[in-house]
């Protein structure tokens, strides 16, 4: 039994299933988002994030919040750490 993928995961990634933006605390489950383009801005930009343990109850403990798709949040000049 697999599971769907939503995309290929980055190579950095490849075991990791949540990965936050740190411009704007969204978080990204990589099996479900379809939009490979937001993934590749967000590795090309390096602000990304992994949580530890790799949940999205670990990444909503750190203020992260899941993004959908279309929904927009206000880039900060300097990331959270």
């Amino acid at each position: 039994m697999g599971s769907v993928s939503g995309m290929e995961r980055p190579v950095r990634f490849e075991h990791h299933r949540f990965v936050g933006d740190k411009r704007t605390q969204l978080v990204y489950d990589l099996d479900s988002w379809g939009d490979p383009a937001v993934i590749d801005e967000l590795m090309t930009a390096e602000t990304f994030i992994c949580f530890g343990p790799d949940t999205l109850a670990e990444a909503r403990n750190r203020g992260y919040t899941l993004a959908t798709p279309g929904q927009r949040r206000r880039l900060r000049r300097k990331p959270r750490a």
